[in-house]
This record gives structure tokens, C-alpha cells and sequence, in this order.
């Protein structure tokens, strides 16, 4: 079943004319296949990096080394991957889903990045549940986020 978010995001970077790329780490692919599910995803939806891996954030994404639970690593995330696929909104998560820390962050930690040509930001979000709970919970975040940027542009 088609998530009516990603339905309405693809219905406004349609209307835009723009490009979406994501880059995630914890939801390893979730973000994106959901994305991927919504009508006309070829035309707006250039892909997705799963940069489990903290290398992969470094070498592929261009995120700076050091922690990358963290503001500073989710926005580098959207930034890079934007460049990287050539899309005009990156969108990214990146976290620890549990059910150790990481970083010396708990559980639950997530933070979601967005660039655009005008915009750099990240924010926190923390979420209870097992790892398959805070997956879920951080894509219906960044689903949330990416649809409230293009209804405001």
C-alpha cells in the first residue's frame, strides 16, 4: 500500500519540476522504497545511498570523519547526496535505532537533515521502540519533513 505522504510528495515535486535524493543510514532502504512506491517516481525521485556504514558516510556522502549521529553528519548527508545524484531536495536520517547506544547516544537518537539551493538544516527527534519501531517512526519523520519543505515552496 502506498503511503498517502509519499503520494503527496509526489504530486508537489511534480507541480515544482523538482528532483528528491535521499540518503539514510538506520531505516537502511525504508525511506527510499517508500518513496520509490509513490505514482510517477521516475520523474521526481532520483534515488537513494543507504550509507550504513559510517566509511560509506565519509567516502560516498562527503560527511566529514568523526560521529555521525549528529546535526553536523545529517546535513552534510542531504547535501552530498543531492550533489551526488544531481537532485534539487536531499533529504536524510541518520541514527541509532537500537537497542544499544551508539556514539553515546541512546536508542531512538535520530536526527534528519534537508538541503536545498536556499536551505541547510537538521533537526533531533527521539523515538521509543525496538528497532523496527524506530525505522518506521523515522521515515514517517523525514516523510513529514520532505512534504511540509515542498507544500511551502
Amino acid at each position: 500500500m502506498t503511503d498517502e505522504r509519499a503520494v503527496e510528495i509526489a504530486e508537489a515535486a511534480q507541480r515544482l519540476g523538482v528532483t528528491v535524493g535521499v540518503a539514510e543510514s538506520l531505516t537502511g532502504g525504508l525511506l527510499t522504497a517508500r518513496l520509490a512506491a509513490a505514482p510517477e517516481a521516475s520523474t521526481w525521485l532520483r534515488g537513494g545511498v543507504v550509507a550504513y556504514c559510517a566509511e560509506v558516510k565519509y567516502e560516498a556522502l562527503g560527511v566529514d570523519p568523526g560521529p555521525v549521529v549528529t546535526a553536523w553528519a545529517a546535513r552534510q548527508m542531504a547535501r552530498g547526496v543531492a550533489r551526488l545524484l544531481g537532485a534539487d531536495v536531499g533529504i536524510s536520517v541518520t541514527g541509532v535505532g537500537g537497542p544499544d547506544e551508539e556514539e553515546g547516544q541512546p536508542p531512538g537518537t535520530v536526527w534528519l537533515g534537508l538541503w536545498t539551493k536556499d536551505r541547510l538544516f537538521a533537526y533531533r527527534e527521539h523515538f521509543d521502540g525496538d528497532p523496527g519501531e524506530v525505522c518506521r517512526l523515522t521515515c514517517d519523520a523525514a516523510l513529514g519533513l520532505l512534504l511540509e519543505h515542498l507544500q511551502s515552496t
